[in-house]
Order: C-alpha cells, then structure tokens, then sequence
C-alpha cells in the first residue's frame, strides 16, 4: 500500500505549487489566500514567510530565492530572516485586468518559466499562459481562453507539455508537443477528459517513466496516467481536496501533496493538510529557473 503520512502543524486555505530544493533539503509551497509560503526541511522543521500579496505559484531560481506568479505579475522573491518576503516585480502582461491573478506554474526543462492568469471574481474564460524568460522578458498570451488554467507539467526530455483547465465546466487535459530550442507548444490535443474520472484536475507532476500524476480535487485522490493517456493507478488521500503534487527527497521518490479547506464536507478533518506518500516511482528533479 502507499505510505502516505500527514505534515503535521500547518493547515491551508489553499495550499499550493509544492516544490522540492535539492540544494537546501528542504520543501516549499503557497498558501495563497494566506499570502504566505511555507517549507518543510529534512528534519521536519516548518517555517513559514508573509507576502505583500498573493503568492500563487513558485520555481526556484538557480542564482538563489524564487520566481513567482502573484497577483499583480510575476516577480523575484527573496524570503528574510524575518519572516518577510521581498518581492521584485519582474513583468505585468497587459491582460491581467481586476480581480484577476496568475494560478498555476513552473519551469519547463530549460529553466523558462511559465505560469497562466485566471479570474477570480467570476466565471470567464480570460485566463492566458505566459512564458518569461530574462532575456525577452513576459511572452504574448500563448494559450488563451482557459477557466482555471492548471496541470502545467513536461516530460522527462522536456518535448511534451501538459495542460490542464480545472474549472467544472471544462475538466481537461490536454498534451502539446513543445519545441525544447524555441520554448514553444504546438499541435494542441486532448490528453485526457477528467469528466470521465474522480475529480477535476487540480496540479500535475510527472515521473521518471513518463507518467503523468493528477491531483483529483473534489475527488480524494491522485490520478497516474500513462503517456498514452491511460489511467493505471489510484491514490487515495485523506484530503477531499489535492490540488497540487511534486516529487521531492533526497531520492526523488515521495510526492507532497497540499490541498484546499473551504468549501469542503463537514466531515473532512484533514481539508488544507499537507501530506507526503511514497508511491514506489521516482520524480524527475525540477529544472529551476535560469535566469
């Protein structure tokens, strides 16, 4: 059975973006509403930072801090010894109107990193993925029309890229085949129809054999599907409400997984946990960003 084994002292309004720091040995994720990033280290120290805003989705910079998507834009986040977290903003796309945000994001495997924009206030389809790098700065919108932009993940040779929009009204995934020289993803097709399994797909992280690892959100689980788009495996959580998994440890074989608190079931005490399972895979490390 899969080891799975709750981080205990921190609850999350909406936990998110887990990443794992070799370097440091150490975890780190967002709890968005809370405007907070927290980290877990080998010895099962949590410390935990305040933000000026939202902090919606992390990478970790190869120069040292993080790279992030906000409220307002992406920026350069440095996290001070006294509990606070520096931010620089780095870009603003001209679409991200009011009571919008950036969701989802991460570094693709030669360290751009990209992240999409999502509505808050209502339900519209003005959500865009952006690319940035430092050279050439934040990209033109290179997907458009998404909900709730999710599920951004790359295979292991970084020639396929995952997408996901996890609204009710969508619940797709979809796979592109990424130019890894020019950063850019084309011939757009439907991975997986996540109406036809438990839950709605939440964050993503791929493993060593290709696979393609789902948080179920609403549904209690992690999804594990083939290349091909084939389910071949079930994690049950103790969290109604996964949103987002990464490989970590020092043998790249236990995956974080944080979760959401409101608008769950009375009965689920475990809503806004963070939990470690071991799934008998291992992960592919992170490429960070280079900037």
């Amino acid at each position: 059975m899969d080891r799975v084994t709750k981080v205990e002292g921190v609850a999350c309004a909406t936990g998110e973006s887990p990443i794992w720091s070799a370097r440091e040995g150490a975890w780190y994720w967002v709890d968005i509403p809370a405007k907070r990033i927290w980290s877990l280290d080998g010895a099962g120290r949590l410390r935990h930072w305040d933000a000026p805003e939202m902090v919606a989705c992390i990478s970790l910079k190869e120069s040292g801090g993080l790279i992030a998507g906000m409220e307002t834009g992406i920026f350069s986040l440095q996290l001070g010894d006294d509990g606070q977290v520096a931010a620089e903003r780095l870009a603003t796309p001209p679409e991200l109107g009011p009571g919008m945000r950036f969701n989802d994001g991460r570094c693709d495997r030669q360290g751009r990193f990209w992240s999409g924009t999502m509505v808050m206030t209502d339900v519209r389809a003005d959500g865009r993925l952006y690319r940035y790098t430092s050279a050439d700065g934040i990209s033109a919108p290179v997907v458009s029309g998404l909900v709730t932009q999710n599920g951004l993940a790359w295979s292991p040779d970084g020639r396929t890229m995952y997408l996901s929009d996890s609204h009710a009204s969508r619940q797709l995934i979809w796979r592109f085949d990424y130019d890894v020289d020019a950063g850019m993803p084309h011939n757009q097709q439907l991975f997986v129809d996540m109406n036809q399994h438990r839950g709605r797909p939440d964050g993503a992280a791929v493993d060593a054999d290709g696979c393609y690892w789902i948080c179920g959100n609403d549904g209690a689980c992690l999804l594990r599907f083939t290349p091909e788009g084939k389910l071949d495996r079930t994690i049950e959580l103790p969290m109604t409400k996964p949103t987002m998994c990464t490989f970590g440890g020092p043998d790249l074989e236990t995956l974080l997984v944080a979760s959401i608190s409101p608008g769950v079931r009375p009965d689920d005490a475990e809503a806004g946990s963070v939990v470690l399972v071991r799934p008998g895979v291992k992960g592919v490390p992170e490429t960070p960003f280079r900037g």
